[in-house]
């Protein structure tokens, strides 16, 4: 009789466990993912400005935006899709896309003239929208946003990011790398 008491108490106990490790399963896998993102090559997204040159063709040559539905838009080819791909992999589409219809080997580069914004809240003394800067850590962007409030915690930060599409976010110490898009949050101190 004592076993079937146990066996029920063991699954009583593990219905208790399960959710609980497989929330620490979910939570080490996107704890990967996030500090994967700073490995990963740079991906275009809505904000980012980009010096597309086609060479030899001065009227294809411009300064394209990657507008909100991840698209830029460019003469005699249309829209492209940008969102979610390298400089690299967008070049290869522009060249791929003129070559198909309109040029024979075109030669296309593709350049960020600038990123698309990160945003800085919470005990900032200037909260807001600000361009992005190259090397940025967190302490550069509490300067740019006009250094910390008098209630700051000086030493953490959240960093909110999206990463494959779902928007993660982090505690992470002050000098952590900030990279274009995040939403870098200052804490309040409690003392």
């Amino acid at each position: 009789m004592a076993c079937p008491a146990r066996r029920l108490m063991l699954l009583f106990v593990l219905a208790l466990l399960l959710p609980g490790l497989a929330a620490c399963t979910s939570r080490t896998y996107e704890d990967a993912r996030f500090a994967q993102s700073f490995s990963q090559p740079y991906t275009l997204d809505s904000g980012d400005r980009l010096r597309i040159i086609v060479f030899g063709q001065e009227n294809l040559s411009n300064i394209y935006g990657v507008d909100d539905g991840g698209m830029v838009a460019m003469p005699l080819i249309g829209a492209v899709q940008a969102r979610g791909r390298t400089p690299e992999q967008l070049r290869q589409s522009i060249s791929a896309r003129l070559g198909a219809q309109y040029l024979r080997d075109p030669n296309v580069s593709v350049e960020i003239e600038r990123y698309r914004p990160f945003f800085a809240l919470g005990e900032v003394n200037a909260a807001g929208q600000f361009s992005y800067v190259s090397d940025m850590t967190g302490e550069t962007a509490v300067a740019i946003a006009g250094g910390f409030s008098s209630r700051a915690r000086k030493d953490v930060m959240v960093i909110s990011r999206k990463v494959d599409g779902v928007v993660t976010s982090r505690q992470v110490p002050i000098n952590h790398p900030v990279m274009p898009g995040d939403t870098v949050y200052i804490l309040e101190r409690w003392f």
